[in-house]
């Protein structure tokens, strides 16, 4: 098969859909991989390291929406991507469809199959594609919400961590699912004091039981709601 991997155009993405270590398992199994050109720049690989892992590097991707069997994205093709994908093709990326009416329609009338990585999931139920998601926006969320606390950003210049004399700042997470348990991960790390409210009781003691009585866990009511975010400096 031939496998095309272009670069992302959507605003403020930077990620790239194949790895020189991908390039190298997929030619492993004798497949052929094109890249188009400064696909990976922004996530660290050069042309050369896809040169030195097998994959030709083409100027353009019109050449490989034309000649690739197989095309691996990130994001979502936008409208110019669109336009190139033939009927046959094979499309894996994120597309969360759900909210995108126009671009179903679109993939339906280009009679392509488009593989939505938001969508694979394992035998448990759980997303695999969409759980680093996840794990990042929670762990980015505290660690950006701490930047806007400083008096230069526009905050009230509060330390999440405080220190000796001086309150922690309080964090409150509404939601223990992966983002919330990430951003509870990296509050704590930070010297936070952290409320989490849930319905599920069950992950609410498993994070209890994993911090050992350094957060506060309560279950989620709109009493318990506003008495929290009421007090917090960051939600």
């Amino acid at each position: 098969m031939k496998i095309g991997c272009v670069k992302e155009i959507k605003a403020h993405e930077y990620r790239v859909g194949l790895t020189p270590a991908n390039v190298r398992m997929f030619i492993a199994q004798g497949h052929e991989v094109a890249m188009e050109c400064s696909a990976g720049i922004g996530s660290g690989f050069s042309d050369q390291d896809y040169l030195t892992a097998g994959a030709t590097v083409v100027n353009t991707p019109n050449a490989i929406f034309r000649d690739c069997d197989m095309i691996v994205k990130v994001k979502e093709p936008q409208s110019s991507e669109i336009a190139m994908l033939r009927e046959g093709q094979i499309l894996y990326t994120y597309l969360h469809l759900a909210a995108n009416e126009e671009l179903t329609r679109a993939l339906m009338e280009r009679n392509v199959t488009a593989i939505a990585y938001e969508t694979m999931a394992l035998d448990n139920g759980s997303l695999p594609c969409l759980r680093p998601m996840s794990e990042i926006a929670g762990r980015l969320s505290v660690q950006e919400g701490a930047k806007y606390l400083e008096s230069p950003y526009g905050g009230r210049g509060v330390l999440l961590g405080g220190v000796p004399g001086v309150p922690r700042g309080h964090v409150v997470v509404l939601g223990a699912g992966v983002v919330g348990a990430n951003a509870v991960r990296v509050a704590v790390g930070m010297g936070a004091a952290v409320t989490i409210l849930d319905l599920d009781v069950n992950r609410l003691s498993i994070l209890d039981d994993q911090y050992q009585g350094r957060i506060q866990t309560l279950y989620s009511t709109p009493d318990a709601i506003l008495s929290s975010v009421s007090g917090a400096d960051l939600v």
